[in-house]
Order: structure tokens, then C-alpha cells, then sequence
């Protein structure tokens, strides 16, 4: 990019709204959702999709609550229209849900689209022209009076054409395309003629879509003209006023929310944002978006990755890991502090106590649209100790003590950095085991046994010393004090239990008991070690030669 080129460019012109209302208001429902992923997104695919790959995708948009769902442009190719004829013919719409189709306002098209429809049970006629300057100009070279003419010969040509759709109940839907870099003057003037003629009534509404086409200002820019439509339409109350943003600034979410604000009551999008340039608006976000604020949106996500594989499947496109919501990572953390607090967040919430959802970096409970804990936290080289112990307990049942966490964090950490990429629970488990559990140099039993008396603890133990038995007895109030003592008696320096704790492990690991053990010698440096056997004595036991063998 040179610099002297930025002068070819300027700013877009603000709408004059200086009493504008949509920046105090607050979103309190679910607008009315239309998918436009059999055509809009369609339209944007290398290899369309064929009727097989369409008919996949239309039940899956069904069964996650779409009611309006644009099927095509029947008119535009023999698939499109034998799509919507499969769709009417072998009644794989539910009663509940219309079938949007889109046209220009063209007779032979009108025509072949009105054909299209014969028979279904409720359908959408989608009527656009193109009405900006740039389109005015550049591509029909036509003025504001004969782009109208357009619009208004295109409206009666469908208008004459319903009385060929008997038993279908028809909603009628107008956008005047490129709306966002339309003067509002004009949109407001083409929209109103059309409007007198399909005569829209508040108990017949007529769809007004306001498509930001092309992103060509900030989201408070779309916001003020939806704005000012809403406020300056005729017979407002007789109308569904409707969004239809692409992505070309990247802002298609934020003007959706605020063309909401502004007072839209309907959205189109496609599913994770696909469509032509940089794409559409992605309706799942703006949905969980809601979702996370505690409103209902209508259409359900409890299964999201099935919901991405269909998509994936039948379009060829892929999901980003980083999408809002719907990627592989967007509720997965890499760094320690995030891992830290979400683990700290995700106990809190699973102890009760909490009505609402509160934990730190996860704007939703991944639980609700099919994620696993287990997803949240992943460990590479960036991670701390918290992660490595959330994964070690939500996988496989073990539960480190903090001052162990902050012992073995490091260890793990080093050995993470060392492979240099991500590990699975399970590699960090084959760490831990191999630092801790399977520390068996010097020390390794051989036989323990106690005896008590007198509210005291004798023990008896064989244990190898570099592969060498050594037996050793000791005597002390519980067995791990007598197994102290025992070592003492033997001439090994003297160190203590600074630290015991132990539970049982998963059932996959054949009703086994772990201890941890922290000693501390008599210089004052701790160590921990740790211990697994089926008899939780022998655990600690075991744990107690694993923190003098590390010593």
C-alpha cells in the first residue's frame, strides 16, 4: 500500500440523525432469524452445492430452529430450481417453516420463480434492485426515476403472478440492494413504491430488507439508517424491517446488533459468516451473543461441532480455529494465568452456590452448545501449573496439592518446551509418573508390615538400596513416623512429613489409592514424592521413597 494513494479515497457520508435513539436502548428478544446459506452462501462457493449436499444442510438448518430459510435463486440454474422442487414435492419442509426464494426483478426470472413454488405450504418472494450511486452509474446506467421503474414494474409483475400459488400462504420481501451506500432519501422513495404496490397491511406485513451489501462505514453509520428508515417509512407498523450485513470491514456482527438497536426486527445470515468477499453476517454468533446475555435466540446450538461437521461437509469450507464460539480453541487456553482462573471459575461454578454463569475467559459454559470441560484447558509451552494440574484431574482423577502443582508445574513446563508443541493428558500423566511414581533408584520396597501397641506403631521393612536388601525396623505413632524413625535408626540423615495427602484414583486404574508426600530434611528443603498402590499404605509408603529418591 503507498501512501500517496490514500487520497483517491474518502470518508462516508454521516446521516443526519442528531436525535438518535438506538445508542439507549438494550436488546431484550430474539429478532426473527433467516438463513441464507442455500443461497447467499451458495453463490460464494467454488464448487456450488449439489441437491444432495443442499437437502443435507436445509434439515440441518430445520433442526436448529430456522423457520425462514432461503432455498435458492430458482431461476438461475437447472439445480436451484429442481432443489426447491424436491423441497415442495417430497414435503421436506415442515409446515412451520417458509421457503425464501430470491429473484430480480426480471419477468422471464419472476416467472420461472414463480413456477418454482407451485404447491408449497408458505413461501417468501425475495424482489431486490440495486440502488446505490456507484450502481445507478457504473452498471445500468439508469437514474434514480428509472431504478424505481425497475423496482415498481418487478413488484406488479409478482403482485399479478400469486393467484398461481392457491393454497400457499406468501409473504412478500423487497430490498434495494446496496441500501448501504444508498442516499436514505431514495431508499426510503423506492421503498415506498413498492409498498403501494403490494399494499402491505400491520395483519400482512411485507418484509423491507436493508442489506448493508457492502460494508462502506463503521456499524454506527448502518445503525443511524436503519435508524432513520424506521423513524421516516410510511405505515411503519405494516412493515418487518430486515438486516442483511456482509463482512468487509469485518464489522458484520456489530452493525447486526446495533441495526437491531435502531429498531430492525429480522436478520439474515449464514452459518459461521460464509458468503461472497469476506462474507456474511455469522448468525450463530450474533445468536450466542444473545444467548450469553440471557436471551433466548430461538434456534439451537446444544450441538454446535455436529452442526460445524454438516457444514463443513456439504460446502467444503472449514471452520477457523479462533471463530467465535463454534472454533476448536475459542474456549481453549494455552497461557498459565487463564488456565489458573478458569480452573478456579470452573470449581467455584461446579460447587454451587452461583446462579449465574461468571468464570473467568469463558463468556458461555462450553457444556451448552456441546463442548467438554476437558477442551478448555490444553498444555504447551506457554501453560503454568494450573493447567497441567486441571488436565491431570479432569482426565485421569489426579489431584495435586497446590505445593505439589507449584513443584511439578516446572518440571512438566521444561519438558513441554523440549517437544516444542502441545501435549495430551496423557503425555503429562506419562511425566508425572516418570518423575514421581516410577522413582525407583536408590530406594525400592520389597516387604513392609506394621504392628500396633499401646497406641504405637511398630513397622518392619525390606527394602532395596540400589538393589541391595536392606532391613530396617522402626517405631513411631503411625506407620509413616515408624517408617521415619526406621530410616533415622539406619544412619540416613534425619528429615520429617512436612506434608501427606491421598485419595483414590479413577476406576481405570483397578481401585488403586495415590499418596503425596512432601519431607523435609534437616537442612530445611522440602521435596515431594508420591505413591500408587492398591493398598493406600503401601501408597505412602511408596511415596515416601519417591521424595528420597528425588532428593
Amino acid at each position: 500500500m503507498l501512501k500517496d494513494t490514500v487520497h483517491k479515497y474518502r470518508p462516508f457520508p454521516p446521516v443526519a440523525l442528531p436525535d438518535r435513539q438506538w445508542p439507549n436502548r438494550v436488546l431484550t428478544h430474539a429478532p426473527r432469524w433467516c438463513s441464507v446459506d442455500l443461497r447467499d452462501g451458495n453463490q460464494a462457493l467454488a464448487v456450488p452445492m449439489n441437491v444432495s449436499q443442499k437437502l443435507e444442510l436445509f434439515q440441518a438448518l430445520v433442526k436448529t430452529g430456522f423457520k425462514e430459510i432461503e432455498v435458492g435463486f430458482p431461476s438461475a440454474s437447472n439445480t436451484e430450481f429442481t432443489f426447491n422442487r424436491r423441497l415442495i414435492e417430497e414435503k421436506r419442509a415442515p409446515d412451520d417453516v417458509w421457503l425464501q426464494v430470491l429473484v430480480q426483478a426480471r419477468e422471464d426470472l419472476i416467472e420461472r420463480t414463480v413456477e418454482s413454488l407451485i404447491g408449497a405450504k408458505r413461501v417468501i418472494i425475495h424482489m431486490y434492485n440495486s440502488t446505490s450511486p456507484a450502481q445507478r452509474r457504473v452498471v445500468f446506467g439508469k437514474s434514480k426515476e428509472e431504478i424505481k421503474a425497475i423496482a415498481v414494474k418487478g413488484a406488479r409483475l409478482i403482485y399479478d403472478r400469486l393467484h398461481r400459488l392457491k393454497g400457499t400462504e406468501i409473504a412478500l420481501q423487497y430490498s434495494p440492494e446496496s441500501f448501504s451506500g444508498t442516499e436514505v432519501e431514495f431508499a426510503r422513495e423506492i421503498s415506498e413504491a413498492v409498498m403501494d404496490v403490494w399494499q402491505p397491511t400491520p395483519e400482512r406485513k411485507m418484509i423491507l430488507n436493508l442489506p448493508d451489501t457492502v460494508e462502506v462505514a463503521m456499524p454506527n453509520v448502518y445503525a443511524d439508517q436503519i435508524e432513520w428508515m424506521c423513524r421516516n417509512l410510511k405505515n411503519r407498523e405494516s412493515l418487518v424491517i430486515s438486516l442483511h450485513t456482509h463482512n468487509d470491514r469485518y464489522t458484520g456482527v456489530a452493525a447486526t446488533e446495533l441495526g437491531l438497536l435502531a429498531g430492525a426486527d429480522r436478520v439474515e445470515g449464514t452459518l459461521f459468516g460464509n458468503g461472497e468477499r469476506t462474507g456474511n453476517l455469522d448468525i450463530v454468533t450474533v445468536a450466542l451473543n444473545l444467548y450469553m446475555h440471557g436471551i433466548d435466540p430461538h434456534l439451537d446450538f446444544s450441538n454446535l461441532g455436529e452442526l460445524v461437521r454438516v457444514y463443513e461437509r456439504c460446502t467444503g469450507m472449514t471452520v477457523p480455529p479462533r471463530q467465535p464460539y463454534a472454533g476448536e480453541l475459542v474456549f481453549t487456553a494455552f497461557s498459565g494465568s487463564h488456565q489458573d482462573a478458569i480452573k478456579k471459575g470452573l470449581a467455584e461454578w461446579e460447587g454451587g452456590g452461583r446462579t449465574h454463569w461468571d468464570v473467568p475467559y469463558l463468556t458461555i459454559d462450553p457444556a451448552d452448545i456441546g463442548r467438554e470441560y476437558r477442551e478448555v484447558i490444553r498444555v504447551n509451552s506457554q501453560s503454568g501449573k494450573g493447567g497441567v494440574a486441571y488436565l491431570l484431574e479432569s482426565e485421569f482423577g489426579i489431584e495435586l496439592p497446590k505445593d505439589l502443582q507449584r513443584e511439578f508445574g516446572p518440571i512438566a513446563n521444561d519438558a513441554v518446551d523440549r517437544l516444542g508443541r502441545e501435549v495430551s493428558g496423557a503425555e503429562l500423566k506419562g511425566m508425572f509418573w516418570q518423575e514421581y511414581i516410577e522413582r525407583t533408584t536408590p530406594w525400592e520396597i520389597a516387604s513392609f508390615a506394621t504392628e500396633s501397641q499401646n497406641g504405637s506403631v511398630r513397622c518392619r521393612a525390606t527394602l532395596l538400596h540400589h538393589g541391595t536388601p536392606v532391613t530396617m525396623a522402626g517405631e513411631g505413632n503411625g506407620p509413616l513416623a515408624a517408617l521415619v524413625n526406621a530410616f533415622i535408626a539406619q544412619g540416613q540423615p534425619r528429615f520429617e512429613i512436612a506434608n501427606y495427602s491421598e485419595h483414590a484414583l479413577s476406576a481405570g486404574e483397578a481401585a488403586s489409592a495415590i499418596a503425596y508426600i512432601q519431607i523435609k530434611h534437616g537442612s530445611g528443603k522440602t521435596i515431594w514424592g508420591a505413591g500408587v498402590d492398591t493398598n493406600i499404605e503401601l501408597a505412602s509408603v511408596r511415596a515416601v521413597l519417591s521424595a528420597l529418591n528425588r532428593s
